[in-house]
């Protein structure tokens, strides 16, 4: 058998499978074995099932010798990613699994089928290996919650991994899997892979189909992983169009895994540090995105400042009403139990009546049409830090919190000032590690790309992976 390495990719993983260094099984208990290793002091994944793993890593592998052995004309082809392990975030339903959402106000029923994003999964090849943290409902930056604990960030567990994938993000970093499931309403891909020194790419609204109203079609299904090709290559997986949801984003004109190393062009790039809330970003955030300017100089870009943030501090009353009516969508939850901050946005959201919802959703649509105009005609791509502070200490945001249900802390919004644009107005974004700050924590950069353009998105992300690569930076684990 052949070993893993430390921090795979996905694709790393599944070329070592097909090509028979190991087997599907294999993989899955080096796997297993990390989790059962670093989990502990992480706290990242809360929920496992060996058995229920190992017997699709086993069916993979007897499937992949069929095919091998010749086959026939019905011998399926073999998925991109068979074999590869992936946790999923305990917010999403998948069959045979329990849904809990991070509260103790939840019943932790089995669900009886996977959203579309799963199924996409399973049709890869994935093999699910267990649920990772998030905060209660998903609604904090950081993974911390009453039900689990606190998710810890491997490069230093004082500090927190961002949520609200945060469980992913930390299980990514850490090596535990080489990728993990997770989705994002307001950052909650791209904050933990800013966090945690990883890739985090949200999709365009309604690139990957899904059934659940989470936030009202805010919220975009994803993962969190090592690298722009895992990225891309798993994009293609979960975005297939699916004739039984409603809303869908335009196909691809080719697959989003040819865009990776394909020449994006001399592009116009608007560099901001400034923020809706207007809140000043640290030091190292700041130099994160100056140091991105000048090496997309040196590729040849039009780089331009922007003095001013592109959405309207407006949207914020709307957004939050959109956020607190969502909490309606939780079936069977006990709200005497759930945490005080959810339990305010909760009972904020009862208040709300459906005159003042529909003029929320329809302010949303109005000022993410004017933001989305910018692009094609002041600029091409936008840059920013992907927060505004370095991850905060580990705990300390959810007890700040519930401290003060009806007001978050600056904290939180300091996190999520310059990724929530993008869930307003449905563009593509993503978070790349492309600096390390004097603490030694990873700091990302975020580029937003114009509507629907993931693939002119990916080019310009492999162009800077392959520039300043961040693949030999990983946490020192004891």
């Amino acid at each position: 058998m052949t070993g893993i390495d430390a921090f795979p990719t996905a694709l790393g993983v599944a070329a070592q499978i097909r090509a028979h260094e190991l087997s599907a099984s294999e993989a899955l208990e080096i796997f297993l074995e990390r989790v059962d290793r670093l989990n502990p002091g992480l706290n990242a994944v809360v929920w496992r099932d060996d058995d229920a793993a190992r017997a699709e890593a086993k069916n993979i592998d007897r499937r992949l010798a069929e095919r091998s052995a010749g086959g026939s004309a019905d011998t399926p082809r073999t998925p991109p990613f068979a074999g590869v392990p992936i946790p999923v975030k305990d917010l999403t339903r998948a069959a045979g699994q329990p849904v809990t959402f991070g509260s103790a106000g939840a019943p932790g029923s089995v669900a009886e089928q996977d959203e579309p994003v799963i199924a996409a999964l399973r049709r890869a090849g994935f093999v699910l290996c267990g649920r990772t943290n998030l905060p209660e409902f998903g609604q904090l930056p950081v993974t911390e919650n009453e039900r689990y604990g606190v998710t810890r960030n491997p490069w230093d567990p004082s500090r927190t991994s961002g949520g609200s994938s945060g469980g992913a993000g930390t299980a990514v970093a850490a090596g535990m899997v080489p990728v993990a499931h997770g989705n994002d309403g307001g950052g909650s891909i791209r904050i933990p892979a800013s966090c945690c020194g990883l890739v985090g790419l949200k999709a365009s609204r309604g690139r990957v189909p899904s059934t659940a109203l989470a936030w009202f079609g805010l919220t975009i299904e994803g993962v969190l992983c090592h690298d722009v090709a895992d990225a891309a290559t798993i994009l293609d997986e979960i975005s297939r169009p699916d004739p039984t949801v409603w809303e869908q984003a335009p196909p691809p004109a080719r697959p989003f895994a040819a865009e990776v190393g394909a020449d994006p062009g001399t592009l116009r790039v608007a560099l901001s540090t400034t923020s809706a809330l207007g809140i000043e970003p640290e030091e190292s955030c700041r130099v994160a995105v100056e140091r991105a300017g000048t090496l997309l100089e040196e590729l040849g870009h039009h780089v331009s400042l922007l003095e001013e943030d592109v959405l309207d501090p407006a949207l914020a009353g709307p957004f939050l009403n959109v956020v607190n009516a969502s909490y309606g969508v939780f079936a069977d939850i006990d709200w005497d139990k759930v945490e005080p901050h959810n339990a305010a946005g909760h009972r904020a959201g009862m208040e709300l009546d459906a005159v003042t919802l529909a003029a929320s959703l329809q302010q949303l649509r109005n000022g993410a049409r004017d933001v989305a105009a910018r692009w094609g005609r002041d600029f091409d791509v936008l840059v920013t830090p992907t927060m505004a502070i370095e991850p905060p200490v580990a705990g300390e945001v959810l007890a700040a919190t519930d401290a003060e249900p009806g007001l978050p802390p600056l904290q939180v919004l300091a996190m999520i000032a310059y990724t929530v644009a993008a869930n307003l107005t449905g563009q593509p974004a993503i978070s790349l590690p492309l600096h390390t700050a004097q603490s030694g924590l990873p700091v990302g950069v975020q580029v937003v790309g114009g509507p629907w353009d993931e693939s002119g998105l990916i080019r310009l992300a492999s162009q800077l992976e392959a520039a300043a690569p961040w693949r030999e930076r990983h946490p020192a684990l004891g």
